[in-house]
């Protein structure tokens, strides 16, 4: 019984030597493939948040709701307007805490450079989060969370820089945005003359993004003349309809429509019963829509 139990020829321990060898080999192979694997996965996710620092979440849809809701109205019209820090429809999250009821928003920025592309941005996500934005070459990202109807919502800000090489990062930087912010200097009509081109790059990789035309530095531009001002309003109304997009004249000196921009984007794409008043008043902070 014994002899039997150890009788192994050596064609058998050869066999049996030659399919361990063969599972360590594909074991290494699997562990190598891995590694790339995470390897990759943390590039991406180093590209599509704002600070080293944060940990990787997964996302999940509000839950629908009636656009006449009473309780989603008051949280729409709440929302982002203040910016009281002690407002719970308002609150910044300085870090994600958990994965539960977080909707991400990807948002662009287009436009030449000195415009007040960044100033824009960071008057609305505030100085502490301009801290964690992630800056690479021709491209910033930054980020701004909220609680909204008792949800997160995660505006993942990329701002594109406003020379010729950056438009090397408009594919990146639109695909899959929510909305296109394309903006231009009120007191400089080269500026809006060049959206046109902006649009339609960005048109390239985006056909389904809202778009919004916006006009910033509105505190200067208030100083020139009526028919300067009458003249720059009508060439930025034709182009807003050209573009199928909402106006907005907007301050980040003086913060003049900043959040209610990004408060028109919220409830645009939820269909929240929230919607701008048109200004069409030569000195006032033109909205057309």
């Amino acid at each position: 019984m014994a002899q039997k139990t150890h009788d192994f020829s050596p064609e058998k321990m050869t066999n049996i030597c030659r399919k361990i060898v063969q599972v360590k080999i594909r074991w290494k192979i699997f562990d190598k493939a891995s590694i790339f694997r995470e390897f990759f996965r943390f590039i991406w996710e180093r590209i599509i948040v704002c600070s080293t620092d944060r940990k990787p979440v997964r996302y999940r849809r509000l839950s629908r709701r009636s656009s006449s809701s009473p309780v989603a109205m008051e949280e729409v019209e709440g929302y982002g307007v203040g910016g009281g820090e002690g407002d719970p429809l308002t609150a910044t999250c300085s870090g994600y805490d958990s994965d539960s009821d977080l909707v991400t928003l990807k948002i662009s920025i287009l436009g030449d450079c000195q415009i007040g592309k960044t100033s824009f941005v960071i008057k609305y996500v505030g100085d502490e989060q301009e801290k964690r934005c992630l800056q690479m070459k021709g491209l910033n990202l930054m980020d701004k969370t909220l609680v909204v109807r008792g949800a997160r919502i995660a505006f993942r800000i990329w701002d594109v820089g406003g020379d010729h090489s950056s438009f090397d990062q408009i594919p990146i930087a639109c695909k899959d945005a929510v909305a296109i912010l394309f903006m231009f200097d009120l007191t400089s009509r080269s500026t809006l003359n060049n959206v046109i081109s902006w649009y339609t790059e960005a048109r390239k990789w985006n056909q389904t993004a809202i778009p919004i035309l916006i006009g910033t530095k509105f505190d200067d531009f208030v100083q020139l003349p009526p028919d300067i001002q009458w003249s720059v309003v009508t060439q930025a109304r034709t182009y807003a309809k050209a573009m199928k997009a909402t106006l907005f004249f907007s301050s980040s000196t003086h913060n003049i429509n900043v959040n209610k921009i990004f408060k028109f984007i919220m409830a645009k794409l939820f269909n929240l019963p929230w919607s701008v008043k048109r200004n069409l008043t030569i000195g006032e902070p033109i909205i057309d829509f």
